[in-house]
């Protein structure tokens, strides 16, 4: 029996999970198949470790997730819910992990 690689087991688990609480799925929104692809081919990081660097500059609770392309990009999308109760929304490359942008969601 082959084992799977953690960090692939929790991106597949979150991916699926995300993307079934996301609902209807925007134009530029990368689905499931394509981000196994993209992790798999190395253009994109592990959605564990982008996670851990994206909390490791913002503090809060994870609320959603999803890979989007943005002007050809691919980005994790990030809604955080600080400790001021306030939720911010974070993009963060997902080849590199590099914060993008960090705003406060309306």
């Amino acid at each position: 029996m082959r084992r799977k690689h953690p960090d692939r087991r929790f991106f597949l688990v979150a991916a699926t999970l995300l993307l079934a609480a996301a609902g209807p799925a925007h134009a530029d929104d990368v689905d499931h198949d394509e981000a196994l692809r993209l992790l798999q081919k190395g253009s994109i990081l592990p959605l564990a470790e982008i996670t851990a660097k994206v909390r490791a500059k913002i503090p809060g609770k994870v609320l959603e997730v999803e890979l989007e392309t943005e002007d050809g990009a691919y980005v994790y999308e990030f809604k955080i819910l600080g400790p001021n109760g306030r939720v911010k929304e974070v993009e963060a490359s997902a080849a590199t992990g590099e914060i993008l942008k960090i705003e406060d969601d309306d």
